[in-house]
């Protein structure tokens, strides 16, 4: 069994190595080198491409591939080949029939060699960000496919809609075996890489990507077109609205964070709960201090919360109002008129949740890069199907509280917010807030500033969980409707 291999260019010398590493396997049958311009080395053929990830790219691989596999190595990254790593993964293709295999890596920065493992795939992985490592091994049927039914010229989603095709024409899956060796150029914090996608830069692959991920989801049955039930709000309730401030060990931002609610000017009658998950550092003696009667300041009997878990406390607490807005203790409302804007939209648009868009900023609240967030790519048309493909919905969010009392969010410390707005999301609409209403503050004590590959992981596994979760549950409605 053979395979054609197809390498970016990445400059002679290095491109030339990664050459020879290939034809040392008697399983190669032919190299093509991907090129913005006619290249020659030994041992390959050039294929001119202008875009590595567009369509006519996958197409160009798809009319070369003769073999019955082919090896995508497209990270443009030194590379380096392990020990019959291309052997291996021809006999499991052959065993599994899997339409597309990749592995675990190693991954070589500022000169330390690490194991890089990645997750597994599943039907839920659909965000375009999905790592799959140096070297995909796809079945060359696959590619034929692509190439007579694809017909969008997409000049940045090519690829992506390559790997969505071989996830409904069989199985993607992982070997999870540290097959190659990848040099990251990129030595960034998690955190300052989690917004990139969210630049102005961004913002045309966004869109194709959307559209990829769209066509998709009509080819599986899981398309929701914008067909919201009606909220009809409910009386009763002790305030119009209520903010949940879950906290533990926050003794440097939450005063900050408490004072920007109590200073919000509304025509209704509000409150602040604040559910302190058993601080230790002077956060709850600070919380104590306040003689406002609108700060309502809980301490859960259980041990066992997360921040979602928090959020239920605050939820289903009697004096929680008609809607619960939320804010980290880290961050901060932008100005007094926060609450008051998102209650009318919930009003303006009869909707189950509102999120809004945020600046990005510093310790000293000074504007960092990419300063505003507003998710622009969510759409009242579209927004519940592209709400599967991205990572996350925005901030702050707020949730009608019946509909969040009727659904409960997950007690995790992750994702438990895009949980709840991928179920809402599926029957009920989501008011946007498109200006910024709310500062996020990036200091080094964030949560997310700075993670291993491990804990990267496990937050994509989980909220890939959450969509495969959420994909079912959209095909079973769609089915009986």
């Amino acid at each position: 069994m053979k395979a054609n291999c197809f390498i970016a260019w990445l400059g002679q010398e290095q491109t030339q190595d990664i050459v020879d590493q290939l034809n040392q396997s008697a399983q190669v049958a032919s190299v093509f080198v991907l090129a913005p311009q006619h290249v020659q080395l030994e041992g390959a053929s050039c294929l001119k491409v202008d875009n590595l990830w567009s369509t006519q790219t996958m197409q160009q691989i798809a009319e070369a591939a003769t073999s019955p596999y082919s090896l995508l190595l497209l990270a443009a990254k030194k590379l380096t080949i392990g020990q019959y790593a291309l052997e291996r993964m021809l006999q499991l293709a052959e065993g599994s029939d899997a339409t597309l295999l990749y592995a675990d890596y190693y991954e070589e920065k500022n000169g330390v060699l690490s194991p890089n493992p990645v997750i597994d795939y599943q039907e839920g992985s659909l965000r375009d960000d999905f790592n799959f490592g140096p070297a995909q091994l796809y079945r060359s049927d696959v590619l034929k496919t692509f190439e007579s039914a694809v017909t969008a010229n997409w000049h940045h989603a090519g690829y992506y809609a390559l790997r969505l095709l071989a996830s409904r024409m069989g199985e993607i899956r992982r070997v999870p075996e540290l097959l190659f060796s990848m040099t990251e150029t990129d030595t960034r914090l998690s955190g300052e890489k989690q917004f990139d996608y969210v630049q102005s830069s961004a913002r045309e692959r966004q869109r194709e990507m959307e559209q990829a991920c769209t066509v998709h989801l009509q080819k599986i049955g899981a398309f929701l077109k914008a067909d919201f039930q009606t909220v009809t709000f409910e009386e009763g309730f002790p305030v119009e609205a209520s903010v949940v401030i879950p906290v533990r060990n926050r003794i440097k931002t939450i005063k900050d964070a408490v004072d920007s609610v109590l200073n919000q000017k509304c025509q209704f009658n509000f409150n602040l709960i604040v559910v302190d998950n058993h601080s230790t550092d002077g956060t709850t003696e600070l919380l104590q201090s306040y003689a406002d009667e609108r700060l309502i300041h809980l301490i859960p009997e259980r041990k066992d919360l997360g921040i979602g878990g928090c959020w239920n406390e605050a939820v289903f607490h009697p004096q929680c109002g008609r809607f619960a807005i939320q804010l980290d203790s880290d961050d901060l409302y932008l100005d007094e008129t926060t609450i008051q804007q998102v209650v009318d939209e919930f009003h303006k648009e009869q909707c189950a949740m509102v999120i809004g868009s945020y600046q990005m900023c510093n310790f000293k609240l000074e504007e960092i890069p990419p300063g505003i967030i507003d998710h622009r790519e969510w759409t009242p048309e579209n927004g519940p199907n592209n709400a599967l493909r991205i990572n996350g919905l925005g901030a702050p969010r707020a949730f009608y509280t019946p509909i969040f009392r009727s659904i409960r969010i997950p007690n995790t410390s992750y994702g438990e917010d895009y949980a709840m707005g991928l179920v809402i999301s599926r029957k009920w609409k989501i008011g946007r807030i498109y200006k910024p209403i709310y500062r996020c503050r990036r200091w080094e004590d964030n949560s997310d500033a700075s993670l291993d590959v491990y804990k990267v992981n496990a937050h994509n596994q989980y909220k890939d969980a959450l969509r495969t979760f959420e994909l079912k549950a959209r095909i079973k409605m769609l089915k009986e409707s």
